[in-house]
């Protein structure tokens, strides 16, 4: 062998240092998935605290199944007792409970930004208490689902 520095038989390969584990992660990647299970954590108990906030809309509506045609001032009693059972529950009973007629009327129209129940079909519901013709019962009986459904409840 040559003294030579230049001499190609000197020559090595380069090292090539061995790949990065996959196990264990960076301290990075434990944080997001520690952030991520707890923003899914949140997700979960916001979406259970909303399925329980909402129970007195799903009892109503069932409520609501069960009623059956609405062709006299019975059935159109019952769709209203529903609907005061459920505004008491939404919103405080001091705005609710002494409400009756158009006053009545109005609130429900109010609390679903609707004109279902004073000036559409559902306005038939103050009349049937005094022995007035109910009207089309499957209207008042979708009106009264649509506000079940869509009131603004106070929180």
């Amino acid at each position: 062998m040559s003294e030579d520095p230049a001499d190609l038989s000197r020559l090595a390969d380069i090292v090539v240092p061995p790949p990065v584990p996959w196990w264990p992660p960076a301290m990075g990647w434990w944080i997001l998935g520690a952030a991520l299970l707890a923003a899914l954590a949140l997700l979960v108990a916001m979406a259970l605290q909303h399925h329980r906030r909402n129970a007195y809309r799903r009892a109503a509506l069932a409520e609501l199944d069960a009623v059956g045609p609405v062709d006299d001032a019975a059935g159109a009693a019952a769709v209203s007792a529903i609907l005061k059972r459920t505004a008491l529950v939404a919103y405080p009973r001091a705005a609710v409970a002494a409400l009756t007629g158009e006053r009545w009327l109005g609130f429900l129209d109010r609390a679903a930004g609707t004109e279902d129940f004073a000036k559409g079909p559902a306005a038939g519901l103050a009349r049937a208490a005094f022995g007035a013709p109910v009207g089309d019962g499957p209207a008042i009986l979708a009106a009264a689902r649509r506000w079940v459904k869509h009131h603004r409840a106070e929180a």
